[in-house]
């Protein structure tokens, strides 16, 4: 094989494979730790989402004053898996949609909470802590063709496999933008 570098022969190609290998192993162990950077809500279907400075998360039910923990949401009347209690988006995402010529706030993205310095994909299946307040993800945040139709065209398309996660919430409490999110 002329010409071809394995990962045996390769240091920088080694170590990337063992890096490839173990990266869920990295988010079992290492700590990282994130931040609130904003909140949403809206009181129903279709309507602009109103940015707060703290919510009340109940268990069980979602943000207080939210569509969803109000039973007015678009899909409300749909039970779907992993439930609709709190959804969350990574500012880093939305940052880097005008490159696929998307550009979202983290309001119109119709998330209730944007993170920094979260690995949210990751987080799926597991719980975390955002201050007090304890979630666990329960399935990625895919967007819909709605999320389209209520922002631009592509909107959906953009945030294939990077729109979110969503989460439930373990016991009630305040979250706050500023406050600390970290793996349980």
């Amino acid at each position: 094989m002329t010409g071809s570098v394995t990962a045996r022969g390769n240091p920088v190609k080694r170590l990337r494979s063992r890096l490839d290998r173990h990266a869920g192993l990295a988010y079992d162990t290492a700590m990282w730790q994130g931040s609130i950077v904003s909140i949403h809500i809206a009181p129903a279907a279709g309507q602009p989402m109103d940015t707060v400075a703290e919510a009340r998360a109940v268990k069980g039910r979602g943000l207080e004053g939210d569509r969803y923990f109000l039973g007015t949401g678009y899909y409300s009347g749909k039970p779907g898996e992993g439930g609709r209690e709190v959804t969350l988006i990574e500012t880093e995402t939305l940052e880097a949609l005008p490159a696929l010529g998307v550009k979202l706030s983290a309001a119109e993205s119709r998330r209730n909470i944007a993170t920094a310095g979260v690995p949210l994909n990751h987080l799926v299946g597991r719980e975390f802590d955002i201050g007090r307040v304890r979630l666990r993800g329960m399935r990625l945040c895919e967007p819909c063709k709605y999320l389209d139709g209520l922002t631009q065209a592509g909107a959906m398309s953009a945030l294939i496999h990077r729109g979110g996660l969503r989460a439930v919430i373990l016991n009630d409490g305040i979250i706050r933008v500023g406050d600390t999110v970290t793996p349980a």
